[in-house]
């Protein structure tokens, strides 16, 4: 069940915390302007479900040990993890699935591998927890810190 859809599944998350001075813009948009106190920067979430057929698969434990050898290691600048709660429907039962989910919130540093590191923890995490996917957004933001 609650593997993470081959579509994007929506996700209630508070983002407490979120160092982010702009929402990110719709993909293909022009990068937003930004004053001259915020940096232009692009920004990733990798959206993670946890269950794997109606159990949570993927338990505290398991997360931070995925997070420091996937996620640090990449990314060493920092990033922000939300926990959540996910809603999805299940095509296959017709009804809606809700889980525990996990958001990373990374201000991309701007290296040309960027996009190379977040799909290799997008891959691992499906490897590792056997999950159908992970969701992905990307998108322009002001950041300042």
């Amino acid at each position: 069940m609650a593997r993470l859809a081959k579509s994007l599944r929506p996700l209630h998350l508070a983002f407490a915390g979120a160092l982010i001075a702009a929402a990110p813009a719709l993909a293909g948009t022009e990068p937003v302007p930004c004053d001259a106190s915020l940096q232009a920067r692009e920004v990733a979430q990798l959206l993670f479900g946890r269950n794997v057929e109606d159990q949570i698969r993927v338990s505290e434990a398991e997360w931070r040990d995925f997070v420091e050898r996937e996620v640090s290691p990449r990314f060493p600048d920092g990033f922000t993890v939300v926990d959540g709660t996910g809603q999805w429907r299940d095509a296959r039962r017709g009804s809606i699935v809700h889980e525990s989910s996990k958001l990373i919130e990374i201000v991309l540093p701007g290296g040309g591998d960027d996009r190379t590191k977040i799909e290799a923890i997008a891959e691992a995490y499906k490897r590792r927890f056997e999950q159908q996917s992970v969701g992905l957004i990307i998108g322009p933001a002001c950041v300042r810190f």
